[in-house]
């Protein structure tokens, strides 16, 4: 593995639009989407028990490194151009990071009904074509 694993829900709309964010920010291609959906996630989560692959996202880093929730943000956003800053605040507050995304996590429908339909469509049609062109990359 080359690159940093996003595992998303493909079936969140408001999941695929927050990561079609990131990913448009993302513009090295350092971050590959992988849908929790898709059965190459379950490979790569194997280690986990179905309930714990969904109960969140997750990241993998290219030596093998698994972080999910709110403590695959500082990693994330740190391998992002001007990331570093941020990644240094969600860092040194891992308690609040992790609380301010399980609230996100367990609000997520209610949010998605402030981004319109059209921007998610959107984003994930982004998404979609970035995790095909990761995946072709692998090849």
């Amino acid at each position: 593995m080359e690159r940093w694993v996003v595992l998303y829900d493909g079936e969140c709309g408001f999941c695929t639009w927050l990561l079609a964010g990131i990913l448009r920010w993302d513009r090295a291609q350092q971050l590959e989407p992988v849908a929790l959906q898709r059965d190459r996630a379950a490979r790569l989560l194997a280690d986990l028990a179905p309930e714990a692959r969904n109960a969140s996202w997750h990241l993998l880093a290219p030596g093998g490194q698994r972080y999910s929730g709110g403590a695959a943000l500082a990693p994330m956003l740190h391998n992002l151009r001007y990331g570093s800053l941020p990644a240094l605040v969600f860092a040194a507050r891992p308690a609040l990071t992790e609380r301010g995304y399980s609230w996100v996590a367990g609000h997520r429908r209610q949010l998605s009904r402030l981004v319109p339909s059209s921007r998610k469509r959107r984003s994930a049609e982004f998404v979609r074509e970035r995790e095909r062109a990761s995946g072709e990359r692998d090849s």
